[in-house]
């Protein structure tokens, strides 16, 4: 069945790459300078040297992906909108298609600029970045390829922000960084875990100093332990816990040496009655979509999915990392039977 699915998908995005342009939402892709300069291979078979990827094909996946993403939102069609996507954002299209009952936000695209770095031939999991607007707003979307290229993060940027200043090489080509690099004050693999004790922990924890105060660092923090007291007067116990668990991070070299970390983490928040002052756990509104009451005996655990961009400074800088872009979305709820 989900080969049958994705064969249906693969189809449809044949049909529509010749005449996306016109009929999608997206703008014509003029993505970054080397894109609009690169001229199709002239041999056949890439060579060694040759880029996996190359930025005028990088192109291609995205305007093939909005005017496909477009047709299946309109469409109300679920299982093959998740043929699109993958990892984190997977879950988060998932949510979009389940809390509208099928209704999901249609977007506008605006014209793509490509970040694409330059994977040699044998590398396994290729990705890239563009930087566009999704419905009039500066978004981050990154695409990943396994058997094929499917979506793997979107971030909004923050009210604002300005877009990362990605370094390119003569040729136009962005630089990954590994997830042990050592050039910037937080490793690619250390961002997801330090920004989760910082989420729980605030100010008070290992990781103070590291990443800007603020509503997604220790803001959160702060609300987490007033909800706890809040909860402990109504009768209940009550904690959330971040976690960065198994998704894929993504880190590009910015001009002056820093990078942009973009990654998801997974936030559960439970409550659990545990005095006789109450019986049942009343169901927050945002969550009823998945709950289906608004009480829940005993317990109730709810999952969240967020996906965040941050600017790291370069290794030695005393300036804390700061959030640029953010996107989640409620995924998951359980509890007791009301």
């Amino acid at each position: 069945m989900r080969s049958f699915g994705r064969r249906r998908v693969l189809a449809l995005a044949a049909g529509l790459l010749a005449a996306a342009v016109g009929c999608s939402a997206a703008s014509p892709p003029t993505p970054s300078q080397v894109a609009a300069t690169t001229s199709a291979p002239v041999t056949p078979s890439p060579s060694a040297t040759t880029p996996l990827i190359t930025p005028v094909e990088a192109a291609k996946v995205f305007t093939t992906f909005t005017a496909t993403d477009d047709l299946l939102r309109a469409g109300g069609d679920l299982r093959l909108a998740m043929e699109l996507t993958r990892d984190a954002e997977a879950q988060l299209t998932s949510a979009d298609f389940l809390s509208t009952s099928n209704r999901p936000p249609r977007y506008t695209w605006g014209t793509p600029t490509l970040f694409v770095p330059r994977f040699k031939q044998d590398e396994g999991a290729p990705w890239f970045t563009v930087l566009t607007t999704r419905n009039g707003h500066p978004t981050l979307l990154t695409f990943a390829r396994a058997d094929d290229w499917r979506l793997s993060s979107a971030t909004q940027l923050l009210p604002g922000q300005d877009p990362p200043h990605i370094q390119l090489d003569a040729e136009g080509y962005a630089t990954a960084l590994a997830p042990d690099d050592k050039s910037v004050t937080i490793s690619p693999q250390f961002m997801g875990p330090l920004h989760a004790t910082v989420a729980e922990a605030g100010e008070t924890g290992v990781a103070a100093g590291l990443l800007e105060r603020g509503p997604y660092t220790t803001d959160v923090a702060e609300q987490i332990t007033t909800d706890r007291e809040r909860a402990k007067i109504g009768g209940f116990s009550y904690d959330s816990i971040f976690s960065a668990g198994d998704y894929p991070v993504y880190a590009l070299r910015m001009v002056g040496g820093g990078a942009v970390i973009q990654y998801a983490m997974t936030r559960t928040t439970t409550t659990t009655v545990e005095t006789d002052k109450a019986d049942f756990v009343p169901v927050p509104e945002a969550a009823r979509w998945l709950y289906h009451n608004d009480k829940a005996r005993r317990f109730l655990k709810t999952t969240e999915i967020n996906q965040y961009a941050t600017l790291v400074p370069p290794s030695g800088t005393p300036t804390p990392a700061a959030i640029i872009a953010h996107i989640g979305s409620l995924t998951k709820a359980v509890g007791g039977d009301p």
